[in-house]
């Protein structure tokens, strides 16, 4: 198989092009569907809407996407869910099996309207609830969804945006099966910023670990938030090759990434390797700025690959 390739979507913005950038520095990038034969292919923004058409048409190239759609299906339908069920608030797919009497989270399967927080995601009384079914069920994103109702959670809250948008102390994880590729804060547009202690950490680790277990995604984002007693819960989990960097580090992301996908060996080992080869054949080990400088030239050879 050749090596693989990210198959990028870089009009999105100013954000999605330098991201881009990123990528084709660390990894060998394409923006067309075609001429990908025997190819892994990690999305970056340019799954959806067609899933199902893009892993037919790079099936017949002999190639596959990072995640099976029905990865991708277990991810975007909420499916996730019970495997998390004991580190994630609880969660019902219809308001008649929501108990009374507790204040809820609406959102659709994949997507909320969480920038309109007080008037189409927050439903702190019933009133609010059946108000918020009755104008998501109509949304063009959401409705088609279905919707789910998720208890509320307070959270360690560090600012209040617009519409009463609680900016809560929350870190997204990229993996790579069991691997965390990088990890940062979620919000991009606050001033206040709080750490992740441990135990968030590992929570975040646990929870990918479980993902992995059951092979339900193999390039994955899991958030993470702090709440208001400082304990750790799940907040959300998506497909990787469609969510957004939050605060996380590109290189980091690519560069890892690339080790992780088999692109390059991990340094540590490819210096051991060459050291031992040396060694056998009678030369002298590379020093430390020899071993970086050929390392470099190597991975810059497997990138083009």
């Amino acid at each position: 198989m050749n090596s693989p390739i990210i198959l990028f979507r870089g009009d999105f913005g100013d954000d999605a092009r330098a991201e881009l950038s990123v990528a084709q520095a660390e990894m060998k990038v394409t923006e067309s569907r075609v001429g990908l034969e025997d190819r892994l292919v990690i999305g970056r923004y340019s799954v959806l809407p067609y899933y199902r058409e893009l892993e037919q048409d790079l099936a017949a190239q002999g190639s596959r996407l990072a995640n099976t759609l029905r990865q991708h299906q277990w991810i975007a339908d909420f499916h996730w869910y019970e495997t998390l069920v004991d580190m994630t608030p609880r969660s019902w797919r219809t308001l008649a099996s929501v108990p009374r009497g507790i204040s809820l989270v609406i959102k659709g399967a994949t997507n909320s309207r969480k920038f309109e927080w007080k008037q189409k995601m927050f439903a702190p009384t019933w009133e609010d609830a059946l108000r918020i079914t009755s104008e998501l069920g109509q949304d063009g994103l959401i409705g088609p969804q279905g919707l789910i109702y998720r208890e509320f959670v307070p959270l360690k809250v560090l600012e209040i945006g617009l519409n009463d948008l609680p900016f809560a102390n929350e870190w997204r994880f990229f993996f790579w099966g069991r691997t965390n590729l990088v990890y940062g804060f979620y919000w991009t547009a606050t001033e206040q910023r709080a750490p992740i202690s441990t135990e968030g950490i590992r929570l975040a680790m646990d929870a990918a670990d479980r993902v992995a277990d059951g092979e339900h995604a193999q390039f994955f984002v899991i958030d993470v938030a702090e709440t208001a007693d400082g304990r750790w819960i799940v907040i959300e989990v998506n497909d990787g090759q469609m969510s957004g960097l939050s605060d996380c580090s590109a290189i980091d992301l690519y560069r890892n990434l690339a080790i992780a996908a088999g692109v390059l060996e991990p340094f540590s080992k490819w210096r051991s390797d060459s050291d031992r080869f040396r060694t056998e054949v009678g030369a002298k080990p590379l020093t430390e700025n020899e071993a970086h400088a050929v390392y470099a030239d190597y991975a810059a050879k497997a990138r083009l690959r």
